[in-house]
């Protein structure tokens, strides 16, 4: 017979010796500069997947810009969801993974609307090219609904 290994540490132990999280107030500023820089890094990568996804689907399968916009916003939120919890917000929750995806869905989604709605308008307001027009409406969104959204309710700090 061998010996009983040792019992795994729980998660509340696991947390513990986790690097220190940010402050819990809901008065905390949102304009925190590391956490800005990782969140905009994030998004800019996220960014990415969600242009590659938007482009393929006008040029490729000429699907409406902005139709095309709201599952590239999908595509880019789901990869933005994985970096942003394992880098981004890291050393600020303590949430789960199924919790935050729930509550990251709902933000997600919301933006995804957001983004579509921003496009539909500035293509009304301007003749310019569908992908600037959405670059417009990619920068407003993200920093009028996805930061403040992500930093306060997706990946608050657990009181």
């Amino acid at each position: 017979m061998s010996p009983p290994s040792p019992p795994k540490p729980d998660r509340h132990a696991r947390l513990a010796s986790a690097p220190p999280a940010e402050p819990a107030s809901d008065d905390a500023p949102l304009a925190s500069a590391s956490l800005l820089g990782r969140h905009q890094a994030a998004a800019l990568a996220a960014t990415a997947v969600d242009f590659l996804v938007m482009i393929a689907c006008v040029e490729g399968l000429r699907v409406a810009a902005p139709t095309a916009a709201f599952g590239g916003a999908l595509a880019g939120g789901a990869f933005n969801f994985l970096l942003s919890r394992t880098w981004a917000f890291a050393r600020r929750h303590g949430g789960s993974f199924g919790s935050q995806a729930r509550r990251y869905a709902l933000v997600c989604a919301g933006g995804a609307i957001v983004n579509a709605a921003l496009m539909a308008l500035v293509l009304r307001a301007a003749a310019i090219p569908y992908p600037l027009a959405r670059v417009f409406a990619a920068v407003a969104a993200s920093v009028f609904y996805t930061y403040p959204l992500h930093t306060r309710f997706v990946f608050r700090v657990r009181a």
